[in-house]
C-alpha cells in the first residue's frame, strides 16, 4: 500500500508545480539583476570612439539602458515610440548597440533617427551577458544610485511605456 502513495505523492507534487507554472507569463523573465546595482563597463561612443562612457556618469539621474542592434527586427517595432520619448524629454537614453558592426548601427540611426543621448558599442557582447541580455531589444530603468529597477524584456509599447515605465520614473524621481 504505501508503495503507491509515494508515486501518487510525486505526482499531486508535479502536478502543482505545473499548475504553478501555468499561471507564469513567459514574457516576464525575472532579472537577478533587479534592486542591485547596474555592472559597471566602459564603452566607446558610436560615431566619436574617442569618447568613453560608463553607468558612473549618470549618477545622480533615473535613465533608460536600451540594448538595441542594427539587425533586430523587434528594434524596428520600438523605435518610433523611443524617438518620441527623446522629444518629449522624459528620461534620457542611452543605447547599447549590441553585437552589432559600427557602421551598420551608424547607417540605422542615421536612417531612422537617433532617439539616444549616446549609444555605445557593445560589438563582443560581453556588456549584455553582464547585464544577462536574452535578445535584442530589452530596456532597463536604472535610479539615480545606480541599482537597476526594472528590466523589459522584449520591445517597448506605449502600453508598457505607459503602465510600467513611466510611473516608475516618476517615482523614482519623486
Amino acid at each position: 500500500m504505501k508503495r503507491f502513495l509515494i508515486p501518487l505523492a510525486i505526482f499531486v507534487l508535479l502536478l502543482g508545480f505545473l499548475g504553478l507554472g501555468l499561471q507564469l507569463n513567459p514574457r516576464e523573465v525575472p532579472s537577478p539583476l533587479i534592486d542591485k546595482p547596474a555592472p559597471n563597463f566602459t564603452l566607446g561612443v558610436l560615431g566619436n570612439e574617442t569618447l568613453r562612457f560608463s553607468p558612473p556618469q549618470m549618477r545622480g539621474q533615473v535613465w533608460l539602458l536600451n540594448v538595441w542592434a542594427s539587425w533586430c527586427v523587434a528594434c524596428r517595432e520600438e523605435h518610433d515610440l523611443l524617438m518620441t520619448i527623446s522629444q518629449q524629454k522624459l528620461v534620457p537614453m542611452i543605447g547599447l548597440d549590441y553585437k552589432d558592426k559600427v557602421a551598420d548601427a551608424e547607417l540605422w540611426l542615421k536612417e531612422r533617427g537617433n532617439p539616444y543621448v549616446l549609444s555605445i558599442s557593445d560589438s563582443q557582447g560581453q556588456v549584455g551577458i553582464d547585464y544577462g541580455v536574452y535578445g535584442v531589444p530589452e530596456t532597463f530603468v536604472i535610479d539615480r544610485n545606480g541599482v537597476i529597477r526594472y528590466k523589459q524584456i522584449g520591445p517597448l509599447t506605449p502600453q508598457i511605456f505607459q503602465d510600467k515605465i513611466l510611473p516608475l520614473i516618476r517615482k523614482l524621481n519623486a
